[in-house]
């Protein structure tokens, strides 16, 4: 191996293995410790594609290493950890324990781009509807994510898989201000069931950030008096309001659509 830095690990209270535990169970682990863990081939590759900086170890179960499938993917990493299939196993938060993860360094924060098509997440709390709406904006187009305060952390371990590796073609700020908002050079477009205006016939500028709200109070005040206009989606099952993530990539696709 061309990192050749190999490591064995056979007990569970090893620093390290203590530490994964950590990153994978606790959502706000990864802002003390400054790094991720990303379990599972598909996130491993999406970062050796795009994550920008090489992962610091990757962690393989005993068996994987033995069957010699994740060779390739080991080599993106600075040093190659293995561990037993039932310490992978322990830390592991899927169903299904991952044979091969990494840990790689906290991106940094980068500052807003008032020119960047945008999405703001206003105390959008399920991880899952999160890690929806990144797949969709970096999908259709758009480069950058805003987290207000009271928004899923977006680099927590459920976030992250949710994601499927979008994390790693976006800028993604979190943990902002609804006062960070004017940094934006472009109209903002907010979402409610009860607005007048209907998606279809409603103008959509690009470049524009969109704002997606709360699962049950939607888009605070603050933020929706700083929207230029706020659509709604016309339902005609009869439904009350669609899943944020749902209504996000009907949203996001419609801009791209116009845009195309």
């Amino acid at each position: 191996m061309a990192n050749n830095k190999l490591t064995y690990v056979t007990s569970r209270d090893n620093p390290l293995l203590v530490r994964l535990r950590k990153l994978a169970r606790h959502p706000g682990e990864y802002r003390k410790l400054g790094q991720l863990l990303l379990e599972g081939e598909h996130l491993c590759q999406a970062w050796a594609d795009r994550g920008g900086a090489t992962a610091l170890q990757a962690v393989m179960t005993e068996s994987a290493w033995q069957e010699g499938g994740y060779l390739a993917l080991a080599e993106a990493a600075a040093s190659t950890v293995i561990v037993a299939d039932a310490a992978m196993a322990e830390l592991s938060a899927l169903e299904t324990p991952a044979a091969v993860a990494f840990v790689v360094p906290l991106p940094a924060a980068p500052a807003i781009r008032g020119d960047a098509p945008s999405v703001v997440l206003d105390r959008v709390q399920d991880a899952g509807n999160v890690g929806s709406i990144l797949r969709s904006a970096a999908a259709f187009g758009f480069r950058q994510v805003i987290a207000l305060e009271g928004t899923a952390s977006l680099w927590s371990p459920k976030v992250l898989r949710a994601g499927m590796g979008a994390h790693f073609g976006l800028g993604l700020i979190e943990n902002r201000h609804a006062d960070a908002l004017g940094a934006l050079m472009m109209p903002l477009i907010g979402t409610s069931s009860h607005a007048e205006e209907s998606l279809a016939a409603a103008a959509l500028d690009w470049p524009s950030a969109w704002v997606f709200g709360n699962e049950g109070a939607g888009a605070s005040a603050a933020v929706q008096a700083q929207c230029a206009r706020v659509v709604r989606i016309p339902q005609p099952g009869g439904e009350e309001s669609l899943n944020v993530g749902a209504a996000a990539a009907i949203c996001l696709y419609e801009s791209a659509r116009r845009r195309a």
